[in-house]
């Protein structure tokens, strides 16, 4: 087998008993690797309806067949569980260099069971594997972790996965971090790790992923390589300002969530976009393994020192979503979630929803303490306090811990959470692109962007510009093609930023000259619809009720845009959903049908 190992590292942190866990060439013709070998684990050995924080749940991390070759972004690794968050499937992604250093050590993933009866971490070195005590590093934040390990083990090529405080603490939205910054971070994941009293798992590797043709794989990968470079995105606004490049872009077009999306723009968006970060703070790009865009960001700021990121996303969670525009204290507050391991998206929109409750006189001063910041909006002060009393579950940081659907239910407002399936959605209003938000009703893991990412044709004219108001057939189908292809690229083990200047054919080229495949387009994208299927079918079984989850925040669906260029405009969901359905294949109400799961060949999941 190429590009795949064959094999994942069964730990039991029960019984502290490791096996192999080996398949075959043909199963990963069906799954490809990565999200797709995860979800048919997962399927096959667990039962969907376990407590997602139980020792029941398993937690597969796992790169893809082209993590760790020389494939443009061939650093990323997927982790996919139960969230505790939503209830449903997650499938967490991260960069950096753990997922490319777990494919030299020889392996496909790791799929960790049962519960430890003390803190501990898994140690990998090629073959070796050891599970070893951690109670030294319970309490840590990150970067302490991976600095004590690295000490502790001596070793120069060790990458390490951690969970902060958060994720000991079981906070909702708990991200695992690895390599510093780089974070897997929705729906929970890092809880997951830490209701397994699994601190981190540090990997080092020597060996060499085998390709199947070497010398054509290198010419595919040259001109892949070449055709990013010169993409305006991906060789242009990436590199020069990193992902923060969207701040001006989104806003001006008008869908740039502000004040718990109250509107779609900004007044102030231009103090803390990616052109004014560079201008201020920015030291050097930071790239992850085998990537030739580059978009990470390594800044200096007088009260951190030297730290990466934020993100686009994080830069609007921790900003115009709460009214703030200081560079400096958003910058400040991405470190401390970097350090105490909690995902941004969701910490934002946490407290977003807190903000409004307060602004509506839903939560009152006495809620919060005497000595605690009011939540006000544009209140930096939020920040630094609030976000400490999540990691650490400390007075109302631990009701704020439960994400922001369930601590708006406790005041008797859940429709503050600007969430589905109580996942915090990211930063772009659906009510200025109506594809992007069937997407966000329809994902596999709730509020997420980046598996149907609608901005690229809607707003940013990838592969071609659709009218982001335009609700036909056609757009809806461009959603599923989105969807396909974003499960492959994830079960690939590549970073969707690649889309920025590849496409469908690209990714078939690079997949056929690693795994020495003969396989078409279109057989990569019914991997992917496999993967995406599957998914729904596991999220049913979990209890999903599409006519219940499959929806967004009455805010998107009844009170129109009230300013900027999608002004008046809802998302017309009501419209697209039963045609969604219908595309896909499914039944009116939104389920895998008999014939659908037969031509995929996952009947025995339904």
């Amino acid at each position: 087998m190429y590009g795949n190992w064959g094999k994942f590292l069964r730990v039991n942190l029960s019984t502290g008993e490791v096996k192999v866990e080996e398949y075959d060439e043909e199963l990963a013709k069906k799954w490809l690797g990565s999200r797709g070998l995860a979800i048919y684990f997962l399927l096959k050995e667990m039962d969907p309806k376990v407590d997602p924080l139980s020792p029941e749940n398993k937690l597969i991390i796992t790169p893809g067949p082209l993590s760790g070759t020389s494939a443009p972004t061939g650093g990323r690794y997927n982790v996919v569980t139960k969230g505790p968050q939503t209830g449903f499937i997650t499938m967490a992604n991260s960069g950096g260099y753990f997922g490319a250093e777990l494919k030299f050590a020889g392996w496909d993933g790791i799929i960790v069971e049962g519960k430890a009866d003390h803190p501990v971490y898994i140690y990998i070195k090629d073959d070796n594997v050891e599970i070893r005590d951690a109670s030294h590093l319970w309490g840590k934040v990150v970067s302490e972790t991976e600095e004590t390990l690295k000490k502790e083990i001596g070793s120069k090529r060790l990458h390490i996965a951690s969970i902060g405080p958060a994720g000991e603490n079981l906070v909702k939205f708990a991200a695992i971090v690895n390599d510093g910054h780089r974070a897997a971070a929705r729906a929970g994941v890092g809880a997951v790790m830490g209701s397994k009293n699994l601190k981190a798992i540090a990997v080092e590797g020597t060996k060499r992923v085998p390709i199947a043709d070497k010398q054509k794989f290198m010419l595919v990968i040259r001109e892949k390589i070449n055709k990013l470079k010169n993409d305006p995105v991906a060789g242009g606004g990436l590199p020069n300002y990193g992902t923060a490049v969207l701040v001006n872009i989104i806003n001006q077009n008008g869908l740039y969530p502000t004040r718990n999306f109250q509107t779609g723009v900004f007044e102030l968006a231009e103090e803390h976009s990616g052109e004014a970060m560079t201008a201020k703070y920015l030291i050097r790009n930071q790239p992850c393994y085998a990537c030739p865009i580059g978009c990470g960001r390594v800044n200096k700021l007088p009260t951190v020192g030297v730290t990466e990121g934020p993100e686009y996303e994080s830069i609007w969670a921790l900003g115009a979503d709460l009214g703030i525009n200081d560079l400096a204290s958003i910058i400040e507050a991405n470190h401390l979630c970097d350090e105490y391991g909690l995902d941004t998206i969701s910490t934002g929109g946490t407290l977003a929803a807190a903000m409004e409750l307060y602004e509506k006189g839903y939560l009152k001063q006495e809620d919060l303490g005497e000595e605690a910041p009011p939540f006000r909006w544009g209140n930096t002060e939020v920040l630094l306090y609030y976000i400490e009393k999540i990691a650490y579950r400390k007075g109302i940081g631990d009701k704020l811990a439960e994400g922001s659907y369930r601590f708006a239910e406790m005041y008797g407002h859940p429709e503050f959470s600007m969430s589905v399936k109580k996942l915090e959605l990211p930063a772009y209003d659906p009510r200025g692109a109506e594809g992007h938000g069937l997407g966000y009703a329809t994902n596999n893991r709730g509020g997420c962007h980046i598996k149907n990412y609608m901005i690229s044709p809607e707003i940013l004219g990838y592969p071609y510009k659709m009218d982001p108001h335009d609700i036909s057939d056609d757009k809806i189908k461009m959603l599923l093609i989105f969807q396909d292809l974003s499960a492959v690229i994830d079960a690939a083990g590549l970073c969707l930023f690649t889309t920025f200047g590849l496409g469908a054919d690209d990714f078939r080229d690079m997949l056929n000259a690693a795994l020495g495949w003969d396989f078409s387009t279109e057989d990569y994208l019914k991997i992917g619809e496999r993967i995406w299927n599957a998914e729904r079918i596991f999220n049913l079984k979990a209890g999903l009720v599409p006519e219940r989850d499959d929806t967004l925040p009455k805010r998107f669906l009844e009170e129109p845009m009230p300013e900027g260029p999608n002004k008046g405009h809802t998302v017309r969901l009501k419209e697209m959903l039963p045609r969604y359905y219908k595309l896909r294949g499914w039944t009116e109400d939104g389920r895998v049908t008999p014939e659908k799961a037969k031509e995929l060949g996952i009947e025995e999941f339904l």
